[in-house]
C-alpha cells in the first residue's frame, strides 16, 4: 500500500514505489520532481527562491533552486537512482501579484522556474515536462510507482504531465 509523504515550503522527500510524495500550495515556487524509471525511485523538492549565492546564511538548501536540485540528487542517488537515467519534471512559478514598476519581486515564479531549468541542465538531468507560469497555484503529486507528475488547479482540469 502506498504512503502519501507530504512535504512543505523548503522541504524535500525522496521514495520508492509505490508511495506517492505531495506538496500543496506552490504559487511562485516550484516543485521539481525527479524520477529514475529503473529503480522506481523518486524525489520532490519545494523551491522558494532561485539562488542560494544572495543569502548570507543558507542553513535550509531546500529553500533554493540551486542548492534543492543538488540536494535531490544526491539523495536519490544515495537511495539507489542512476543519475543517467533520472528525468525531472516541474511545476509551479506562478505569477501570483501584478507589481508595477521594474521590480524582482513580481517575477518571482518565473525566476524560480528559469533557476531550475539552468541547474537541472548543468547537472546533465533531462526535463521532459513541466507546467508554470500563470496566475495560479498549484498542487502537486509525484507517484514514485510510474513517475506521473499529477498537477491540481482550483478551476483547472487535473493535469499528468
Amino acid at each position: 500500500m502506498a504512503n502519501v509523504i507530504k512535504i512543505g515550503i523548503a522541504d524535500i522527500a525522496v521514495s520508492k514505489d509505490p508511495d506517492i510524495i505531495t506538496t500543496l500550495g506552490l504559487g511562485s515556487c516550484i516543485g521539481i520532481a525527479m524520477y529514475d524509471a529503473s529503480t522506481k525511485v523518486g524525489g520532490l523538492v519545494h523551491v522558494m527562491l532561485p539562488d542560494s549565492t544572495k543569502i548570507k546564511q543558507n542553513s535550509n538548501p531546500s529553500k533554493f533552486a540551486d542548492t534543492g536540485i543538488q540536494e535531490l540528487l544526491n539523495r536519490m542517488v544515495k537511495a539507489g537512482a542512476n543519475k543517467a537515467r533520472i528525468q525531472a519534471k516541474i511545476a509551479g512559478g506562478a505569477k501570483m501579484f501584478e507589481v508595477s514598476g521594474a521590480t524582482d519581486v513580481g517575477n518571482v515564479g518565473e525566476r524560480n522556474a528559469q533557476a531550475s531549468k539552468e541547474k537541472l541542465k548543468a547537472l546533465g538531468i533531462r526535463l521532459v515536462a513541466e507546467d508554470t507560469g500563470a496566475n495560479y497555484g498549484r498542487t502537486v503529486e509525484l507517484n514514485c510507482a510510474n513517475g506521473e507528475y499529477v498537477i491540481k488547479a482550483v478551476g483547472k482540469p487535473v493535469k499528468t504531465i
